[in-house]
């Protein structure tokens, strides 16, 4: 696999086709929603530079159950704090109303792990995607949530909200999965994860993952996990490139992937019957979602 290498542990100079800056915000009206609803978007806390791409087209992502995880992935720079079982029961609702505000047409909910409550989060995730089909009925809504530590009554319950798409990511390959991710996730455990989602409440519901390049994969690698993901039935897929957050502890970017290699890992993706997919240096797991949702229903409706 060829591409610009970096030396680890040093501070990698960006290549030219990687942009890190945060497009200037035109958007007062969505500061304000956001913060009277006391919420925290994604495209915001991670500085995601196609903030403005998303947010003019009507689509963002929201993250639920606080600011702090139970897990410590080495690529992620959220803190790292158990909240002790606390949970903000307004949270639903609060969503739901900023939802209708903005007038989104496509909102994604993430979350923080939850490990220190029984169901993981997924009963807060559930009731929230209830409250914005009630508020706001022509939002779809997709969710990326944990893997619920594998818990089969915590995906039901969420997925007996009906969300449009249900999506959980992968991150990254077989080889790196514990490496690069929490010691309590596991490779085989997202997969049947996605695989029940598909089967448990819909067999025709659009499922979604994402891996992240750059973190020491082969092109191999990379092929093998997205024919895994096929064989599980997910329909869609985005490919990005790892950056690493601000500290000495975050695992280290091994390598800078060029755009020309997501273009041919994009056509093998397709080659494999990924109804949708989104591949290149600055694609992030929520980019173009609203698309790559109608790309799974037009495909599904040609079947």
């Amino acid at each position: 696999m060829t591409g610009s290498l970096v030396q680890l542990g040093a501070a990698p100079r960006l290549p030219p086709w990687i942009s890190r800056s945060l497009p200037k915000e035109h958007y007062p009206e969505v500061a304000r929603i956001l913060q009277a609803g006391g919420l925290h978007t994604v495209c915001r806390e991670a500085r995601c530079p196609n903030l403005s791409e998303c947010w003019s087209a009507g689509t963002a992502t929201l993250m639920l159950l606080g600011e702090s995880c139970t897990r410590r992935c080495s690529f992620c720079a959220v803190r790292t704090r158990s909240p002790g079982g606390l949970v903000d029961t307004t949270e639903p609702e609060r969503v739901a109303r900023a939802v209708e505000g903005w007038g989104l047409s496509y909102v994604v909910l993430t979350q923080v792990c939850r490990d220190d409550l029984t169901d993981h989060g997924a009963s807060i995730l559930a009731e929230t995607v209830r409250r914005i089909h009630e508020a706001s009925p022509g939002t779809k809504v997709e969710v990326l949530a944990g893997d619920l530590a594998g818990s089969e009554s915590s995906l039901r319950h969420l997925l007996s909200s009906h969300p449009d798409v249900f999506a959980h990511n992968l991150e990254t390959v077989r080889r790196l999965s514990k490496v690069v991710r929490d010691r309590r996730a596991d490779y085989d455990l997202s997969l049947r994860m996605l695989r029940e989602a598909k089967q448990a409440d819909d067999p025709a519901k659009v499922t979604k993952s994402s891996l992240m390049l750059g973190l020491g994969e082969t092109q191999e690698e990379v092929v093998e996990a997205m024919a895994d993901l096929r064989r599980s039935k997910v329909d869609l897929l985005t490919l990005g490139q790892y950056l690493r957050p601000a500290g000495a502890h975050f695992y280290p970017v091994h390598r800078f992937v060029p755009p020309e290699e997501f273009q041919e890992l994009q056509r093998v993706a397709q080659g494999l019957g990924f109804a949708g997919v989104a591949s290149g240096p600055m694609v992030r797991s929520s980019y173009r979602a609203d698309e790559l949702f109608e790309r799974a229903v037009s495909r599904r409706g040609e079947g």
